[in-house]
Parts: structure tokens; C-alpha cells; sequence
């Protein structure tokens, strides 16, 4: 969709206030990065005593040694290798996906999707991967096809994604309007669990998209619910007896006893660029509706979760403490869903 693309996020450093005449000391690095187009009006305020012919060829000389500058950067800036993801080692990769990303860490992945053969136009594969030499696989989430509502099965096997496998690992299910969604472990049904509901499944998130900004005119505003930490750094399970009793019903209710709220940081208008800006160091190159940081409300500069497009079908996830890349990979599966989706 076209129209999205001038109002999509982007991976240009943010711009705090489009309209600030003066600028602070502290604001001096971050400008040192912005595309410097409206610096060219000042050379030439003060009348030159050249001849006017020579004047107006000055001119047209800094302006294209100006223009070939930009362009330098702007494809130095697009093309600048991606910062991998420290090393990360495990030994059980079902029990990594599932724990919380080490404290003072930040877990660099890659998405791949796959829409190869004859229905992944419409039901794509997606793989994580570390963001590293290594490429270790991660996860594998693919789109169930006949369901009610879309419903991502999830695995730790590339090659499997069957919902009885050994491999299964969690899934993601959205409300009829796909604008809600629930991750879930591998754990059972609550109707088919012990009755303690020791062996039920465990929610992991929600995600909340606001529903009158899916009009595409602006960026996207979200929510995620993740269960709180206790005091030995272990996520506290929420296995929820019915949906009423859920994440989304204990969100909706205000009910927020050993959660935690995250939003999607806000990107900012940038009129040089006409378009939505946030900054992801260096690791999303692509402008996309798709592109997000999450941070909690009370630190909007430690950014638990980002993702963005870096291709056409290869996009970047970081995330750090408290998510595990369960959560992470489904947050961002959440964002290519058909409803929400628009490319």
C-alpha cells in the first residue's frame, strides 16, 4: 500500500522536535546524523562580490559536491553492517527459547520469511535465527490454516510444525477481529489439564493493537501484557482456568497483579524525511508499518524489544530481560498478521 510507505517508521535517528530553533549541547551528536538538507540555504545569505556568473557556478558546484556527500552517506548508512549479536550458548534449546534473555543483554536474532510453494503466498513460514556467524536456528511460526481466528503454531524444528509434535513450543491466537492476540506455551488445555492445572498452559503475552489506527493513518499503537518477575528473576505463571481470567480480561479489568505493561515507543514526524522516525542504531535499514521498539512506560529508554525490515523478507529482533524469544518471535509474528499487514 503506497500510502503507508511516507508515513511508515524508519530507521533515520529521531527527531525530538521538528520546529526547535535552538539546540542543546546534548543534541549536537544526535544532529551530526540527520541528512543536513536544509543547510544549504544559509551558504549564500551574504552577498558575495564575486561576478555573478562565477557566484551562480560556485553555487552550482557546493550544491552537487553537497548532493554527492548526502548520497554517499545515505548508501554508507543503508548498507553499514548490522552489529551481531553477542554469543549466546545452550545446551537445551527448548529451555532457552522459554527463558528470560540474560540481564544487561541484548539477544540479536533475524526473521526470515519464506512464502516459496504453493500456498506460502498466503500461509508464509517464519524462521529466528541468531543475528550472528553462527546463524543458530532458533524458532520456526507458521499460520494455521484452518482455524477460526489466526493462529500461529511455533516450534523449536524448522522442519516441524505439526500442533502434536514433540517440537511444539507455544503458539500465537488472535480474536476474531485480529487485533488481540495470546501467546501460549506448550503446556495443555485447561479442560484437559490435571485440576490443579500444574500441567496447564502458561500465557506468556498479549499483544493489543488499537483499533482506529488501522486506517493506516499513522503509525501502529500497541500494548503488550507480559507476567511479572519474581524475586529469583523466574517469570510468574499465569495459567489462566478460562479466557475470562486470561491476560487480555486482566488487562481489560485493570487487574495488573504480577504483570507488566509495554507500549510501542512513539515515533516522531520528521518533515525532512516525511515520515516516522525512530532509532534503531544502525539494525533496521527499511521503512515498514511493521517497524517497533517496545519499552516499559517509566524507562522509555531501555527498550526491551525491536523490530524492523532490513529486506524484503529478512527483518531484525533484538530483545533483552525479562522477554524470552517465545514472547519476542510471537510479538513480532503478531505484526505480519493478514488484518494488520500492509505492505
Amino acid at each position: 500500500c503506497p500510502a503507508v510507505q511516507s508515513e511508515s517508521e524508519d530507521s533515520e535517528p529521531e527527531v525530538k522536535t521538528s520546529k526547535n530553533k535552538k539546540k542543546s549541547s546534548s543534541s549536537n551528536s544526535a544532529s551530526m546524523f540527520q541528512t543536513g538538507g536544509d543547510k544549504k540555504e544559509k551558504n549564500g545569505k551574504k552577498k558575495s562580490e564575486l561576478h555573478p556568473s562565477l557566484y551562480h557556478s560556485l553555487l552550482h558546484f557546493l550544491s552537487i559536491s553537497l548532493s554527492l556527500l548526502l548520497s554517499l552517506y545515505v548508501s554508507l548508512s543503508l548498507f553499514e553492517e548490522r552489529a551481531p549479536s553477542p554469543e549466546v550458548e545452550f545446551d537445551d534449546l527448548e529451555e532457552f527459547v522459554l527463558r528470560p534473555a540474560p540481564e544487561g543483554m541484548t539477544v540479536k536474532c533475524k526473521v526470515t520469511r519464506d512464502k516459496r510453494g504453493m500456498d506460502r503466498g498466503f500461509y508464509p513460514t517464519y524462521f529466528l535465527h541468531l543475528d550472528n556467524e553462527k546463524k543458530v536456528f532458533l524458532l520456526a511460526g507458521r499460520k494455521r490454516k484452518k482455524s477460526a481466528t489466526s493462529n500461529y503454531l511455533i516450534s523449536i524444528d524448522a522442519t516441524d510444525l505439526s500442533r502434536g509434535g514433540d517440537n511444539f513450543i507455544g503458539k500465537l491466537r488472535s480474536n476474531l477481529m485480529g487485533t488481540k492476540f495470546t501467546v501460549f506455551d506448550n503446556g495443555l488445555n485447561p479442560d484437559r489439564a490435571l485440576r490443579d492445572l500444574s500441567n496447564a498452559r502458561q500465557e506468556l503475552a498479549a499483544i493489543i493493537y488499537e483499533t482506529n489506527v488501522l486506517g493506516f493513518k499513522g503509525p501502529r499503537k500497541m500494548t503488550v501484557i507480559i507476567p511479572g518477575m519474581d524475586e529469583d528473576s523466574e517469570r510468574v505463571p499465569i495459567r489462566a482456568q478460562s479466557e475470562n481470567d486470561g491476560l487480555l480480561m486482566r488487562y481489560q479489568n485493570r487487574q495488573m497483579d504480577n504483570l507488566i505493561e509495554l507500549h510501542n515507543k512513539t515515533p516522531v514526524w520528521n518533515d525532512d524525511t516525511a515520515s516516522y522516525v525512530l532509532n534503531f542504531s544502525g539494525r533496521v535499514t527499511q521503512a515498514s508499518i511493521k517497524n517497533f521498539q517496545i519499552v516499559h512506560s517509566k524507562d522509555s529508554d531501555y527498550i526491551l524489544m525491536q523490530f524492523g525490515r532490513v529486506s524484503d523478507d529478512i527483518f531484525t529482533l533484538d530483545y533483552k530481560y525479562p522477554l524470552c524469544a517465545v514472547q519476542a518471535f510471537a510479538i513480532a509474528l503478531s505484526s505480519f498478521d493478514g488484518k494488520l499487514a500492509c505492505e
